[in-house]
């Protein structure tokens, strides 16, 4: 039978009428499995009222399409779904979620119409080609429609990123400038508590052309992280530029945070981590910052490639010496003289030093923790103060801070091989 046949025509308009006079039925079945099958969905009330009109005005638009064989390319979405899905956009809901209640909607609104039709007659030609009718009807509703809330979604949600995330940016200058704020404007504005303990956090990644993307790859980074540090909530995340961004950690009331336990290990091999010291207040939010920005740099300074994860709390007298690079690399190769050599035998050397002095002087435990005999450290410290060229006791300080910035610096503090240096003087 001729599905576009009169008779089908008639049996379709049929079964649409009287089921619009049960509309209000239909429409409390599709938004109450809507709301069962997508937890997502579920929100304040205004947002939900907001549905069960688009749900209503949905199911109506097409039964009156299909009782008065309106032509769809006439038809648009109604105005409450396509605020429904503005709606949705700027409270992050995922899209999925909403394409998704239009699968079921379309699911339990065809029960309704071929429970009908059932009723109305028992001709199975007729049915058949009635069926196949309504279901090209429902489904090019759907379809039409899903498009122009797809559009209506995306416009909203980056429209609404582009002014929270303007509103957040000006947020935090404001709270990095010292200036005078409203503690609790500030907090709205940025979803985040300010009166408790925070830590920041730089991360960037290594090759800015590595990854359409960057900005959403550093954000679920934080997100990871955050998580594995087990915070107190939601961190604050803001972009910087195509391949770095600033973020702040929520502790609450936690005064403590260590770097090795918020495992980075879960995010991208290319990203980088440099993090602040826990602070309290809008004051530490400024102060952890600092810290983190003073990380990055001794990251950075470390030459290629970067270190992965640096925390202030381990480098903070070299990030505080960073000021003249020239006048670091100057001040550590006259402290430890040819200590400083770029080699594998110098570098030991130093390694053990270093443990060595944050040991007190202990041969014994610097022995247990780097796994040798005590004979081989007594030998090593011996031969780093020949490299000294002076006993270790006469300038101790120095020396400690100056091995610690080689182990965070390296080669760009460090003495190059005779054999190196030779070799540059060849081709010079």
């Amino acid at each position: 039978m001729d599905i576009d046949g009169a008779a089908v025509a008639e049996l379709m308009a049929s079964v649409a009428a009287t089921v619009s006079r049960r509309v209000a039925a239909v429409s409390a079945d599709v938004y109450e499995v809507v709301l069962r099958e997508i937890p997502e969905l579920h929100d304040d009330q205004a947002v939900l009222a907001l549905l069960a009109s688009s749900v209503h005005s949905n199911v109506g638009t097409c039964l009156q399409i299909m009782q008065h064989q309106i032509d769809l390319s006439a038809v648009r979405a109604p105005a409450a779904s396509l605020e429904y899905a503005r709606r949705r956009a700027q409270r992050g809901t995922p899209l999925t979620a909403l394409l998704r209640a239009y699968r079921l909607g379309h699911t339990c609104f065809s029960g309704w119409l071929l429970r009908e039709l059932a009723r109305q007659t028992g001709d199975a030609p007729l049915i058949t080609a009635a069926t196949l009718g309504m279901s090209q009807i429902v489904a090019g509703y759907v379809d039409q429609t899903s498009e122009e809330i797809v559009a209506a979604y995306t416009r909203e949600r980056e429209h609404w990123l582009r002014n929270r995330s303007a509103a957040r940016a000006a947020r935090i200058r404001d709270l990095l400038s010292g200036a005078r704020i409203n503690v609790s404007a500030t907090e709205a504005t940025l979803g985040y508590r300010l009166r408790q303990y925070h830590v920041g956090v730089v991360c960037w990644a290594e090759d800015a052309a590595a990854a359409v993307d960057n900005v959403t790859r550093l954000e679920h980074a934080i997100i990871h992280v955050a998580g594995k540090a087990a915070c107190a909530g939601e961190p604050v995340f803001l972009p910087r530029d195509e391949s770095s961004a600033w973020a702040w950690l929520p502790l609450g009331i936690r005064d403590t945070f260590d770097a090795a336990e918020a495992s980075t290990a879960g995010a991208d091999s290319d990203i980088h981590f440099a993090f602040g010291d826990a602070a309290k207040g809008t004051t530490g939010f400024r102060l952890t910052h600092s810290q983190a920005l003073a990380a990055q740099a001794v990251a950075l300074a470390a030459g290629s490639p970067p270190l992965r994860t640096v925390a202030f709390g381990e480098v903070a007298p070299v990030a505080m010496m960073l000021g003249s690079p020239e006048l670091l690399r100057a001040w550590v190769l006259a402290t430890l003289a040819d200590l400083a050599t770029d080699d594998e035998n110098h570098a030991r050397l130093r390694d053990t030093l270093l443990i060595f002095l944050h040991t007190g002087g202990s041969y014994k435990v610097t022995a247990e923790r780097l796994m040798l005999h005590k004979n081989t450290v007594q030998y090593r410290i011996r031969k780093a103060e020949e490299s000294l060229g002076r006993p270790l006791s006469d300038n101790r300080r120095d020396v400690e801070l100056a091995l610690r910035v080689t182990r965070w610096l390296g080669s760009s503090v460090l003495q190059p091989t005779r054999q190196r240096s030779a070799a540059l003087a060849g081709t010079a």
